[in-house]
């Protein structure tokens, strides 16, 4: 394990950046895209000539382009800054510059310069580049992201983040260009938002109170430090209600000191009681320490031998199809599920099996957060580095702010939050994926868990590791497949003795429960039951030989009796292997005797074999059996000592009677061992029956368990539909209220367009009924709100117009509009048009009917020709002003025309308005 010190000494200049281990100055990486000249000369502007960092810049340039970015940064700082060449070593006090059209990495403090791998348009050079800082700089590593569009660079602080560095972003309001700001704060990564002429003195302030890094076991801390350090754990307990204190120390105090720099904090206990008058600081260290770092296709090897190996043996262990289960736990943001998904939709697609068969992934993770992300299946357009072309276009689909998992994908998965140490697991499983989890867990933890997976696990079932776990000591749990990823499968061959933890005990507010299996604890027994365990124990302790149990390997399960005259550990480390501990005289029989007992799956028994005990040789006969029976030690072996007497010596003939004697006394005690192996026989029987009852009801209650296991699953299962349910209800419900939202508008619009108009508008559906009608009508046609549904010939109307509904019919017959002059009783004129109704689709669903009124200029018309016939009589009576006549009668004619155009155009507009109305209403649903 790995610690850092709690003090360190600060350097005499403020900006000092931290040493870090192999390099005399730290590394800082920015990543900077449109609109990034202007926040690097504000960055730049605030570093000191002498801070004692390098920087190296990554943007986003043009291939075919010389930059001039070297001469325009340089007005803004006096450190000097050059263009990358390749094996260019870094320098404090130095800004390197990306060149065109090349991708950016670094080795031991030495920039490489390489072909860039993807297609114009899509390379990812900031991410490319803060992903080899962490690998090289690991927890000294230092990201910072300034304005530019998309979001590159935020799988690149990913990568920093899990390796305890730190990352410092633009406030993306005061960026020309927010998207690369945005996306690094939304997704959770930025340590410090501020500013860019604030980032330098941000990175400075935290480079001088961050503590060295030192390796040195974690037990070593001093007495203060641990202290602190359990106060931590005790706080996060209290305030989350998760314990962190089976997670490795070094890991928690790495992350515990990197907060204390961000907060300028020189000490744990100045933390401590940070963290306890600021509770949002706890929220923050929890997210911190859950790590939850991951990408699309994380190892692309494994994954390649996942679709080429894995998946076609499960398919395989399945003829007759169904369903496969597979349980992603610490799943994070959802990636390593939906990758799981995807390459077992692309294995069948490839195999096009037979049979039909479905792939159930459930998705675990300790933060609520990181699992709402995952079930949007919504992703950065970075994701693209990660994932092929021809997966982005199978699989996602493209949105605005990126990529979206499809349906398909989808609902293979689901997600839930799970604390695996505290939370019933998830049975009966086809693969478990659990990847990058252990190597942050305590080595007591891992073991826990490991035999957890193998109960899980179906036999034959597949553990999917990371790159630097391993299954430790249980090798009779799993069995590695060939190559070098660490895909492992469930062993079956030898019974698990490793108790496996259930903490069932969590649910009752207590400590975890220890279920160990195959073994339970016997209930009380009964009197006579007691007698009869006491008197087998007697004789297991003074009768029955010395044994002891092994795996097939020969390493030692269970010792019966005692062992020692025939066994003893071996010199160093501890080994308890029998072909290790064999004294003397038996190691090179017992070698060859168990290969055959363990090949021929039998018995084999070596007699008179001499050890040396001490000095003085003891004859022993040993038993080695390969056991087939009962199931639960199918595959072990059994090996038995048995002391037999030295052949008895020649006799001098004075000595006969004694000899006699000594031969009756033999016979007499053989007739003794005779009967004591009868009844220990049948002892033994009896014992065998109590533990045939004893395995019964084991299997009983180990049945009963599943089946509660199951029924926890079923409900999760519930419980994860239910809420997505509740979801996709969320989201319909919000679709119709901005859909009710938009039809009132509409109706508000056409409302008040009918009113503008001063147009009286009825409308009729097919069976001539009042559908709708606007005020002015009401003074036409006597018509309330109610009569809405009334057919138009019930009601009484001021008009004329006897023919209404029989014009209303031919309309709906021949679907070509009509349009009447009608008379009202009061002396009002009204132009009327009825027109079809036509709905969105194409169909006619009853009339519209207008009335448009033309009293104004009836009334003008009817002037006008009696004013015309006054004068057409005046002429007639003045014949000698004829000339004169016809003039004024050609001014009357004129004034006529003038007239009856008006009445035209007061017609069209008419017209023009039911047409509008006619047309609003089509579109209106």
């Amino acid at each position: 394990m790995v610690a850092r010190k709690s003090t360190r000494n600060v350097s005499a200049n403020p900006a000092a950046a931290l040493p870090a281990p192999g390099a005399a100055f730290t590394i800082v990486g920015i990543g900077a895209s449109a609109g990034g000249l202007e926040a690097l000369e504000l960055f730049f502007r605030h570093v000191p000539a002498a801070s004692g960092m390098a920087f190296v810049v990554v943007q986003h340039l043009d291939p075919t382009h010389k930059g001039v970015m070297a001469e325009l940064l340089q007005r803004a700082t006096p450190m000097p800054v050059e263009q990358i060449r390749d094996r260019m070593k870094v320098e404090p006090d130095h800004v390197y510059l990306i060149p065109p059209n090349r991708d950016l990495s670094i080795l031991h403090g030495v920039l490489h310069l390489l072909e860039p791998a993807a297609p114009r348009g899509l390379r990812l050079p900031i991410d490319y580049f803060f992903r080899s800082l962490a690998a090289d700089q690991q927890e000294h590593s230092v990201g910072v992201i300034l304005s530019g569009m998309g979001s590159d660079g935020t799988l690149g602080l990913r990568a920093i983040k899990e390796m305890a560095g730190a990352v410092f972003v633009q406030t993306p309001a005061t960026a020309k260009f927010d998207g690369m700001p945005r996306s690094a704060k939304d997704a959770g990564l930025a340590d410090v938002v501020a500013p860019a002429e604030e980032l330098a003195g941000r990175i400075a302030s935290y480079l001088q109170h961050v503590p060295l890094l030192v390796a040195r076991p974690a037990n070593e801390l001093d007495d203060k430090n641990q202290s602190g350090l359990e106060k931590v754990v005790l706080i996060l307990r209290a305030q989350t209600g998760h314990d962190f204190s089976l997670y490795k120390k070094s890991t928690i105090y790495r992350r515990i000191e990197r907060r204390m720099g961000l907060h300028q904090l020189p000490r744990i206990a100045d933390y401590v009681r940070y963290l306890r008058e600021n509770p949002q600081e706890a929220g923050l260290l929890f997210k911190e320490l859950l790590i939850g770092v991951t990408r699309f296709f994380r190892d692309p090897p494994l994954w390649a031998q996942v679709g080429g190996e894995v998946v076609p043996a499960l398919l395989a262990a399945h003829p007759d199809g169904g369903m496969l289960r597979a349980w992603v736990p610490a799943c994070s943001t959802g990636e390593e599920a939906y990758s799981l998904a995807i390459v077992f939709r692309e294995a069948l697609e490839r195999l096009k099996p037979a049979a039909l068969y479905s792939l159930q992934i459930f998705a675990t993770d300790l933060d609520q957060d990181a699992i709402e992300n995952a079930r949007t299946a919504a992703y950065p357009a970075n994701i693209a580095a990660d994932v092929t072309d021809e997966r982005l276009r199978r699989f996602f689909v493209q949105e605005e702010r990126g990529y979206k998992l499809n349906k398909e994908i989808r609902e293979m998965v689901i997600f839930a939050q799970q604390n695996l140490v505290m939370d019933p697991p998830f049975t009966k499983l086809d693969l478990l994926s659990c990847r990058n989890l252990l190597i942050y867990l305590d080595a007591d933890l891992q073991k826990k868990l490991l035999p957890l997976f193998h109960y899980s696990l179906n036999p034959g079932g597949t553990l999917l590791l990371g790159g630097s776990e391993t299954i430790g000591a249980a090798t009779d749990l799993f069995a590695a497949l060939p190559g070098k990823n660490r895909i492992y499968r469930r062993r079956d061959d030898s019974p698990r003795m490793t108790p496996v933890e259930f903490p069932i005990g969590h649910a009752r507010g207590r400590a975890d429960v220890a279920v160990s299996l195959p073994a339970l604890t016997p209930p009380p027994a009964s009197p006579a039951a007691s007698l009869q365990a006491e008197i087998e124990a007697l004789l297991l302790r003074c009768y029955a030989p010395a044994a002891v149990l092994t795996t097939d390997k020969g390493d030692l399960v269970y010792i019966s009796g005692r062992t020692g005259k025939y066994l003893e550990p071996a010199i160093g480390k501890a080994n308890l292997n029998l072909f290790a501990m064999a004294r003397e005289g038996l190691a090179g029989p017992i070698n060859g005797a168990f290969a055959k007992a363990v090949r021929e799956k039998t018995a084999v028994t070596m007699k008179d074999l001499v050890l040396d005990n001490n000095g003085d040789s003891q004859h022993v006969s040993v038993t080695i059996h390969a056991l087939a029976e009962p199931a639960v030690l199918r595959g072990m072996v059994l090996v038995v000592f048995i002391d037999v007497g030295a052949a008895p010596a020649v006799k001098a003939p004075g000595k006969a009677v004694r000899a006699s004697a000594e031969q009756s006394c033999l016979a007499e005690l053989a007739q003794q061992v005779q009967q004591a192996s009868e009844e220990l026989q049948t002892t033994r029987e009896e014992m065998q029956t109590s533990q045939e009852e004893l395995k019964s009801a084991n299997e009983e209650l180990q049945s009963t368990n599943e089946e509660l296991q199951s029924t926890n699953e079923e409900l999760t299962t519930s419980k994860e539909e239910m809420q997505s349910m509740n979801e996709e209800l969320q989201t319909v419900n919000h679709e119709l209220t901005a859909k009710v939202d938009e039809l009132s508008q509409s109706s508000d619009d056409m409302k008040n367009l009918l009113n503008s108009t001063d147009i009286a508008t009825l409308f009729l559906d097919d069976q001539l009924k009042v559908r709708r009608f606007t005020t002015q009508t009401a003074s036409i046609i006597r018509l309330i709100p109610g009569d809405a549904g009334r057919p138009v010939t019930d009601l009484a109307t001021e008009l004329d117009y006897p023919a209404l509904a029989d014009d209303a019919r031919a309309v709906l017959r021949s679907l070509v509009f009509r349009e009447r002059q009608v008379a009202a009783r009061d002396g009002r004129w009204f132009t009327v048009r009825i027109m079809p109704y036509r709905t969105q689709a194409n169909r006619i669903d009853g009339v519209v009917i207008t009335f448009v009124d033309i009293s104004t200029a009836k009334t003008l018309e009817a002037t006008l020709r009696e004013a015309l016939a006054v004068m057409q009589g005046r002429v007639s009576e003045q014949g000698a002003q004829l000339d004169d006549a016809r003039s004024v009668e050609a001014v009357l004619r004129e004034a006529q025309a003038v007239l009856e155009q008006r009445i035209a155009q007061l017609t069209g507009a008419a017209q023009a308005g039911s047409e509008a109305l006619a047309t609003l209403r089509r579109r209106s649903p």
